[in-house]
């Protein structure tokens, strides 16, 4: 199967762009799942040799029957300017990222601000997987196995006050070990934001791992967020902060081309992009083009969220 090469889409320089739980999911699978991803991703086995030889994952289909992507182009291809702007350089030069120890903050507008360790989240919350597409901007998309929890459950652990409206995450700000924050291009530390409702929705979830293993650094480890019905570029990784805010967060890629990168994000296959049209994707390992779904094939799930809303001007 061939994989989009940087050389099919337009520079990122140029560009600098970017239903439902599966029903029935057995106990049974999940508890096994679990197991190999609450080990830690330890940096030992170089990115596209040795991860995929024991994945594994429940389904070999999404709800809508998309297929999976294969694990070697999941782990092989990616977003991720923290370490290069090349998709196809991430996993070398991300290759001895530091993932233990990892303390994730939560606080804010909440009655019981917390510090976790990652590993103890993942402990207090059993990972289940859910099969998501995930679409980015520039067109492309991928059906990937996820391992998380959903991420209603640690919001309710922290108690949001009256007063939070939105959820607003943070990345790792650590140049010497991701290089590509070097580049004063962006306002870094990566900023991230949800509206309260939309972080509390089952299908939005904290994950941390994929293939049944625990995520490697260039998919985001040790824990990042999968927001199904979004553009990619909502799923911010590896987190080390999460505040419940009063007012709509500031995002890294709203604060570079607030007219391209809107705070919703969704999925809007009628409005297309500044630079191109967003009615098509084509899935990473394959050649033909499919048409994009309203709010990326779960409509049925998230669609109240907007009602009301003119989603050609709150993008």
């Amino acid at each position: 199967m061939s994989k989009i090469r940087p050389s099919e889409i337009t520079s990122e320089r140029l560009y600098i762009s970017r239903r439902k739980l599966i029903a029935g999911m057995s106990a049974l699978l999940a508890t096994a799942l679990v197991s190999s991803c609450t080990r830690r991703y330890d940096g030992t086995t170089s990115p596209g040799t040795g991860f995929c030889e024991s994945a594994s994952a429940g389904s070999d289909a999404d709800e809508l029957g998309g297929r999976l992507t294969a694990c070697n182009d999941i782990i092989s291809y990616n977003n991720y300017y923290e370490f290069s702007l090349d998709k196809e350089d991430v996993g070398a030069r991300s290759r001895d990222f530091r993932t233990s120890p990892w303390t994730v903050k939560v606080g804010g507008l909440v009655n019981k601000p917390q510090s976790y360790d990652v590993d103890d989240l993942m402990k207090i919350f059993p990972q289940e997987e859910r099969i998501y597409r995930l679409r980015c901007v520039e067109g492309w998309s991928m059906v990937i196995p996820w391992m998380g929890f959903p991420m209603s459950k640690l919001l309710k652990e922290v108690e949001p006050t009256s007063g939070a409206r939105y959820v607003r995450f943070e990345t790792l700000y650590d140049p010497e070990q991701m290089p590509g924050q070097k580049d004063r291009s962006f306002r870094w530390p990566y900023i991230e934001g949800l509206r309260l409702d939309e972080a509390m929705h089952d299908l939005t979830i904290l994950a941390t791992g994929l293939y049944g293993k625990s995520l490697p650094p260039q998919d985001g480890a040790p824990i990042r967020l999968v927001v199904p019905w979004k553009y990619g570029f909502k799923n911010i990784k590896s987190i080390v902060k999460i505040d419940l805010v009063e007012e709509q967060p500031v995002s890294l890629w709203s604060a570079y081309a607030p007219e391209e990168y809107g705070f919703y994000a969704n999925v809007n296959p009628d409005v297309s992009h500044p630079r191109w049209s967003q009615s098509s994707e084509r899935r990473i390992g394959e050649l033909a083009r499919i048409k994009t779904l309203p709010f990326n094939g779960y409509a049925d799930q998230v669609a109240h969220l907007y009602a009301g809303m003119d989603l050609s001007k709150f993008y």
